[in-house]
């Protein structure tokens, strides 16, 4: 089933049933934020389990470029971090980052304190997505940063300034929760007391939950009020917490999860479960609401079920990478899904409300795209065998969006082949995911 890293297409014939057990790859939000917390703690951390992909080789080449020793332990997915104690070694560096917003935004807002002259660009939809909340809010705090194209969009250029004496700054909610993330982490660098205030709704709280866990494990601890003031108190430190592991990808696992609800199943993900810290693992919850059979345990969850499905009108803001998962299911579903409040998708990797609009319409489904919110109700009648309301051999664009391609794969088990575009670009989260799906899939 597998393809060559940049294969033009890939066929997925119709998978009639699922089973089996599913290791997931390591989180890609988590692999990222504790390379960059570990670089800049004093001490050295072993990161175990770390996510091999496009994402997190981009932070790993940024930070060797930047002077901070990375080594990775034998052939395994462990790396040994040398911190650099809050002080980049390398004050002069330009980065290419590809498209991974993970490592971009955090950064871009530790450099900004760094006190040196950095570069800082990516592929083309990266200079797509904006930047310009969080580099007003880092101006405000004395930052020199530039656009080098559109404003309020990467590439960036980063300059040595000095910052003024403020003691809050401000930062919308609403566009993207990598944002506050950003400065959440880089602010302990600036060596006294500092508040942020969220303007506005925010968005995608539970990653926001991933960051602070994590910078508590590297020994800042921040206090809030509600999600609109972030405290960070002063003369603190990253330190090393020695040995961190990390988990399963949450969001990788939705697929695995979702395909066990619609296949029979039962399908076991390892590596997150019941003391998971990210929001993703919620998903159980809508697929339990849609009619699947769902059992939990400390690091595991199963899933089971059979097609039709539940249709539902939920509001997903909270685990806007797994609400994909969600619309594709609503092919299987009876009735009319409503996905509510999901708006930073226009600015992901790709536009994915307009992306998921047109790809589910090749298959069959009605669809009404609204600027937060899509409505799917899946083709043909009631009673009517999938395989025979659903479109055979639709051709899926994938964007260069890793989420694209693997939602679309769950369309084979409907009963009918789907053709997968530019699989390749799974790489930037699960190189093997095709693979790996091929080893559950029966008939």
């Amino acid at each position: 089933m597998s393809a060559s890293p940049r294969a033009p297409a890939l066929v997925l014939e119709p998978i009639a049933s699922v089973a089996g057990t599913v290791e997931l790859p390591g989180s890609k939000s988590i692999s990222n934020r504790t390379l960059l917390l570990a670089s800049l703690a004093q001490g050295t951390t072993e990161l175990r389990g770390l996510l091999e992909s496009d994402d997190t080789a981009r932070m790993l080449d940024a930070l060797a470029t930047l002077g901070v020793e990375v080594e990775r332990v034998g052939e395994s997915r462990d790396y040994r971090v040398t911190g650099a104690n809050g002080a980049i070694p390398v004050k002069r560096a330009e980065l290419f980052l590809g498209n991974a917003g993970t490592a971009f935004r955090p950064l871009t807002a530790v450099l900004a304190l760094a006190g040196g002259h950095y570069r800082l660009s990516g592929v083309r939809r990266m200079h797509e997505r904006p930047i310009g909340d969080l580099v007003e809010a880092l101006r405000s705090f004395g930052a020199d940063i530039h656009y080098l194209g559109e404003a309020g969009f990467p590439p960036l250029e980063i300059r040595p300034a000095s910052a003024r004496a403020a003691d809050r700054i401000s930062v919308r909610g609403n566009v993207s929760s990598q944002f506050l993330t950003a400065l959440l982490m880089a602010l302990p660098l600036a060596g006294r007391a500092m508040t942020i205030d969220v303007q506005g709704e925010l968005i995608s709280k539970p990653y926001v939950e991933i960051t602070l866990n994590l910078m508590r494990r590297f020994g800042v601890e921040v206090a809030r009020e509600g999600w609109s003031s972030f405290h960070i108190p002063p003369a603190v430190r990253y330190a090393s917490p020695g040995v961190l592991h990390v988990e399963g990808d949450a969001s990788s696992a939705s697929y695995f999860l979702a395909a066990g609800a619609i296949g029979g199943g039962p399908v076991r993900v390892l590596g997150v479960g019941r003391d998971s810290i990210q929001g993703d693992v919620r998903f159980v919850e809508t697929l339990e609401r849609m009619g699947a059979s769902i059992r939990v345990g400390g690091d595991w969850i199963e899933a089971s079920g059979r097609p039709p499905l539940a249709a539902l009108d939920a509001d997903l803001n909270d685990i806007p990478d797994a609400a994909m998962t969600v619309a594709v299911l609503a092919l299987f579903a009876d009735g009319a899904t409503t996905i509510r409040n999901i708006a930073s998708w226009r600015v992901k990797e790709t536009d994915r409300i307009a992306a998921m609009a047109n790809e589910l319409r090749k298959v069959g489904a009605t669809v009404e795209a609204g600027p937060d919110f899509l409505r799917i109700t899946a083709p043909g009648t009631r009673g009517t065998p999938l395989a025979a309301r659903l479109v055979a051999n639709a051709s899926i664009d994938t964007y260069d969006d890793h989420r694209m391609a693997m939602c679309f794969s769950l369309v084979a088990l409907g009963g009918v082949p789907v053709r997968i575009n530019d699989p390749g670009c799974v790489a930037k989260t699960f190189p093997d995911y095709f693979d790996v799906l091929h080893t559950i899939s029966r008939g």
